[in-house]
């Protein structure tokens, strides 16, 4: 099943792909988006830099009672997210990058692009499209729909949380 999120941000292509290598940030927006579901960041990780290229790991443990109930027992008690970036240096005003979600333990996993572009108010746009896979016979169209929509919800908190770390609302810290 496939993706396409686009998020916007008002500050330009450098602000954001620096916030986005920032690991103060990156664990601060993880911590908003696991706690509105009572989940749990284990990792928060950003290799490289704004400048060169860098890749964030996010490890996640949430409780089931975000999924179908019928895939419950498939996943056990809880389910733990693993969410990768890998963004490349800026090339030709734009910056690309890929993504990877898996949710270890069931066979769900998401693949995909991002891509960071300037829009002409001097705002960024993120535009995320990928590909949402279940490999569960029977309910694995129901399984897709439910990682699309908690992937959708995701994506626009973690958008929401950038917005106010640009504007300097930073409560909760880590």
């Amino acid at each position: 099943m496939q993706l396409t999120v686009d998020l916007t941000f008002p500050a330009t292509i450098d602000d954001v792909a620096t916030m986005l290598a920032d690991e103060s940030f990156v664990r601060w927006r993880a911590q908003r988006s696991t706690g509105s579901v009572n989940g749990v960041v284990e990792q928060a990780d950003v290799t490289g830099t704004a400048e060169d290229g860098f890749t964030v790991v996010v490890r996640r443990t949430l409780p089931t009672d975000i999924i179908p109930v019928q895939a419950r027992p498939l996943v056990g008690a809880h389910l733990e997210i693993r969410q990768a970036e890998a963004w490349e240096a800026a090339s030709e005003g734009r910056r690309t990058g890929t993504v990877a979600v898996e949710i270890l333990g069931a066979p769900v996993r998401v693949t995909g692009t991002s891509i960071l572009a300037a829009l002409p108010d001097g705002d960024t746009r993120l535009t995320y499209t990928g590909d949402v896979r279940a490999t569960v016979p029977l309910f694995g169209a129901v399984i897709e729909e439910a990682a699309v929509a908690a992937v959708r919800t995701t994506l626009e908190t973690e958008a929401e949380a950038g917005r106010d770390w640009l504007a300097g609302r930073r409560s909760g810290t880590a």
